[in-house]
């Protein structure tokens, strides 16, 4: 063998040693990839199992009697609390701890604390707008001093001239279990078949937020001058608030469809969003501050608008009320069909969950009770789910127990 044939060799011998070890290093770095996408695919398989797994439901009358409501272990997680009713929008609580309940079709009713809906009323809208879509009777909230004004606020769809659609804020006294003298405070949101919005709720600083949508016409949410496609702020005789930031009713602009108002325990404040093309949204909400519809959508950016804290993606959550409890964002979804929590540190989402994943049906509302439950309404005769024989429910949540 000669000396140029004897280095070549030595030059294959250890070209083979390198692929070898190549060879180990590039199986080893497959293996882990494969390991971490395998335990990823389980930990996302989990969630799923653990967000369709079916809760047992009871209700508030098999709860015994001797239940203590202060501890949190002996309350179930899912408890009725009253059923049969006809697609309930919002839910508010009165100090006496009587739940109001707000029925899309035109019906203020009254649930007392033991979980009995009294049979007629507190209030039948003739007024409001019986149609196919989303008009109707939807927000409801009880004036920061409601012990000494007995102020009772409603959000609703009425027909204007020629058959369209508009809504309204009105301030009512509640009067024993009667709603009566009726104040327009806001009139003439644009409504459509779609989009209108409807959440009303008293903030921190006691003036009243109210989410409206852009009653199908896009560009009159990126119009200042317009109440549509907005989060509106006023006093509580329905003047624009001091310190608005254009001098009008309206707080921010540039919403598609918001139907959820919420505020953490540093007074800020959060907002879930109808998307469109699955992009549904929760929002951090500002003073001002522009959120870009129809400009942009999910993951989209453009100067000046303000993308959403999550969305939605590929998924549909179709989101109602939100309600803040203990560091999370709590959210519902009418055909995401679920409720959320959503983590919350610094303005952020660290964590997302599901809970109850089909097992309700569609969830319009939640809210924080007196108690530090959460409350929930499905809205399953609203014409798009599949009722059962004893729906719409309110079911109260212990989340303790999630």
């Amino acid at each position: 063998m000669d000396e140029k044939n004897s280095s070549s060799n030595e030059i294959l011998v250890k070209d083979n040693k390198k692929f070898g070890k190549n060879k180990i290093l590039i199986a080893a770095i497959v293996l882990i990839i494969v390991f971490f996408g395998a335990f990823n695919f389980f930990l996302k398989q989990q969630d799923k199992q653990k967000a369709s797994r079916t809760i047992p439901v009871v209700s508030l009358k098999e709860i015994p009697t001797s239940t203590n409501p202060q501890m949190p272990n002996d309350i179930p997680v899912a408890t009725i609390i009253t059923q049969g009713l006809e697609v309930p929008w919002a839910i508010a609580f009165l100090p006496d701890n009587r739940m109001l309940v707000t029925e899309r079709p035109g019906r203020v009713r009254i649930i007392n604390k033991n979980g009995n809906l009294n049979s007629a009323p507190a209030l039948e809208l003739d007024v409001v707008k019986k149609i196919l879509g989303e008009g109707g009777l939807h927000g409801i909230t009880i004036d920061p001093e409601f012990e000494k004004t007995h102020f009772v606020y409603l959000y609703y769809t009425y027909a204007n001239q020629g058959n369209g659609s508009l809504n309204r804020v009105s301030r009512y006294i509640l009067d024993g279990e009667k709603l009566n003298s009726e104040k327009i405070i806001v009139d003439k949101i644009p409504g459509a078949l779609f989009h209108d919005g409807g959440r009303i709720k008293f903030g921190p600083d006691n003036l009243l937020y109210i989410t409206t949508g852009d009653a199908q016409e896009p560009s009159l949410a990126q119009d200042k001058n317009s109440t549509a496609g907005k989060i509106l702020r006023v006093t509580p005789d329905g003047n624009p608030a001091p310190g608005n930031p254009f001098g009008n009713l309206v707080y921010s602009y540039g919403h598609r469809n918001p139907q959820g108002i919420t505020w953490d325990n540093t007074g800020a404040l959060w907002e879930t969003e109808h998307g469109s093309s699955s992009t549904d949204e929760l929002n951090f909400i500002e003073i001002g501050k522009n959120y870009g519809w129809p400009e942009i959508k999910g993951d989209e950016q453009e100067d000046g608008l303000v993308v959403p804290v999550i969305h939605s993606g590929s998924d549909t959550w179709a989101p109602g009320g939100a309600a803040y409890l203990d560091g999370i964002v709590y959210f519902v979804g009418l055909r995401g069909q679920a409720l959320y929590e959503a983590v919350i540190e610094d303005g952020k989402v660290v964590e997302k969950k599901t809970h109850f994943k089909n097992q309700f049906g569609r969830i319009r509302d939640v809210i924080v009770g007196p108690d530090n439950m959460l409350y929930i309404s499905t809205s399953n005769r609203d014409g798009r789910g599949s009722p059962s024989s004893d729906d719409d429910k309110i079911i109260r949540i212990n989340p303790e127990k999630l």
